[in-house]
C-alpha cells in the first residue's frame, strides 16, 4: 500500500484511565497527532473517557463503546463494533485481544506479569489466560514490545515469531521533563499539605507481588537502623504512592514485622502535579521490582532529577542504563546497600542526577510515535 494513501486506524482507548497503560494511550495519541496529519484515527472508549482525549486535531475522532474488556461478550461484541468502523488497521494497546478479533491488527505487549506472577489463580484460569494472550499475539500482524527484555520473553516464553515483533520504547510523560524543577513555593505547599517535613525515600507504582515492596520495606528498616545517629537521615521515612495497601497483606505484614509502621506512609493515587512534586522532593527513588516490561517510574524520577536505586534484572538495566544504582532485588541487604550509596555518596549522587536527566531524555514519545506509524504502515500494507 503506497504511503500517500490515507489509512483509517482505530485505537482501543478504553483503558485511558488506568495507571501506566493510560499514560501510554494518551501519550501515543498526542504524539501521533503531532506528526501525522494524513491518516484518520478513531479512538474507541466509554463515554466517561472521551474528555481525556480532548484537544486532538481534525483527523482524530472518538467512537463510544460502553463495554469493558473484562466482559465475556466483549470477545464477540467488540470485533463486531470494530468492523462497523471500517478500519484499515486496529491497534490494541494492551494484550487483551478478543478471541474473534478482526484483522489486521497490531498489539502492544507491556509485560507478562499476569502470566507468571499472579497469586491465587487456578491453573485452569492461568492456562486459559496464557492461551488467549498467546493467540492474541500470534494472530497479530505486528507485535510492539516495549523493551528488548519483553521482546525476548515474547519469543522464548510464548513462541511469537521474531519477524512480527518490533521494539518501541515508552517514554516519560513530557510534563515530567518540560518542568525543570518545581516552583519552590508550590512544592512547599504540597509537602505541607501532606505534613512532610523529613527526608524520605519514594516508591511509586502498584504493589503487586512482583514489585517486591515487602523487601523494600525490610531494606528501609535496615537502613533506618543504621542511620539512628545520622545528622541528616536519622528521621528518614518511606513514602509509597500507587495502590491502596488494603489488598496486600504481605506488605502490611512486612511493615509490622520490621517495626516501621510509624515510618512508612501509603498515599494511594495522587494527582500528577503532586506525584511530580514527590519525585522532586525525594532523597532517592527506590524501585526494586523483580520483573518489569519497561519500568517507567525510574525514568520519571530521573527526569525529575532524583537519584534512582533499581533492580539489575528484567528490562530495568536496559531502561536505567548507567544512571542508577543497580541492586539484586532478591537480597534485602543489597537493596539496603544501594539505598545507602545513593544517599551518602555525594559525588555519586551528583553523577546519578546528571546521568539520570540525560538517560530520561533519550526516550521520547515523538520517537516512539514515528516508529509506531512505520509499524502501522507495514501492518496495513502487508497483504494477508
Amino acid at each position: 500500500m503506497p504511503h500517500h494513501m490515507s489509512l483509517h486506524i482505530v485505537i482501543d482507548a478504553r483503558r485511558i484511565r488506568d495507571f501506566g497503560i493510560g499514560t501510554y494511550i494518551r501519550s501515543l495519541a498526542h504524539a501521533l497527532a503531532a506528526i501525522d496529519p494524513v491518516n484518520q484515527y478513531t479512538l474507541v472508549s466509554g463515554p466517561a473517557e472521551v474528555p481525556l482525549l480532548a484537544g486532538l486535531p481534525e483527523n482524530f475522532r472518538s467512537a463510544i463503546y460502553a463495554r469493558d474488556d473484562h466482559s465475556y461478550l466483549d470477545h464477540v461484541a467488540f470485533p463486531i463494533f470494530l468492523r462497523g468502523l471500517l478500519p484499515d488497521l486496529v491497534h490494541i494497546p494492551l494484550n487483551r485481544v478478543p478471541l474473534l478479533m478482526i484483522r489486521p491488527y497490531v498489539v502492544t505487549i507491556h509485560d507478562m506479569a499476569n502470566l507468571f506472577y499472579e497469586e491465587g489463580i487456578s491453573p485452569l484460569r492461568m492456562h486459559l489466560r496464557r492461551y488467549r494472550f498467546r493467540r492474541g499475539l500470534l494472530r497479530a500482524k505486528r507485535v510492539i514490545a516495549v523493551s528488548e527484555a519483553t521482546r525476548r520473553d515474547a519469543e522464548t516464553r510464548l513462541g511469537v515469531p521474531s519477524h512480527s515483533i518490533r521494539t518501541v520504547y515508552n517514554a516519560p510523560d513530557p510534563a515530567f521533563v518540560a518542568h525543570g524543577g518545581a516552583d519552590q513555593q508550590e512544592q512547599r505547599r504540597i509537602m505541607e499539605r501532606y505534613q512532610i517535613d523529613y527526608p524520605f525515600l519514594l516508591y511509586a507504582g502498584n504493589i503487586r507481588s512482583h514489585k517486591n515492596v515487602p523487601r523494600l520495606v525490610e531494606a528501609f528498616a535496615v537502613v533506618r537502623g543504621q542511620f539512628a545517629a545520622h545528622p541528616l537521615y536519622k528521621d528518614l521515612r518511606l513514602v509509597i504512592i500507587g495502590d491502596t495497601i488494603s489488598q496486600y497483606p504481605a506488605v502490611r505484614q512486612s511493615v509490622i514485622k520490621s517495626r516501621v509502621e510509624h515510618l512508612v506512609r501509603f498515599l494511594g493515587f495522587v494527582p500528577f502535579e503532586t506525584l511530580r512534586c514527590f519525585y522532586e522532593s525525594a532523597a532517592a527513588f527506590v524501585f526494586p521490582s523483580r520483573y518489569e516490561g519497561f519500568g517507567l517510574p525510574p525514568l520519571e524520577a530521573m527526569a525529575c532529577g532524583t537519584p534512582v536505586v533499581t533492580s539489575n534484572v528484567s528490562s530495568l538495566p536496559e531502561v536505567a542504563g548507567d544512571a542508577a544504582v543497580l541492586v539484586n532485588p532478591e537480597n534485602v541487604f543489597d537493596i539496603a546497600r544501594g539505598i545507602k550509596e545513593a544517599l551518602l555518596d555525594e559525588t555519586l549522587r551528583a553523577e546519578l542526577i546528571r546521568r539520570g536527566r540525560a538517560q530520561a531524555a533519550k526516550f521520547s514519545w515523538e520517537k516512539a510515535a514515528r516508529q509506531v506509524l512505520e509499524i502501522y504502515r507495514e501492518a496495513a500494507g502487508d497483504g494477508d
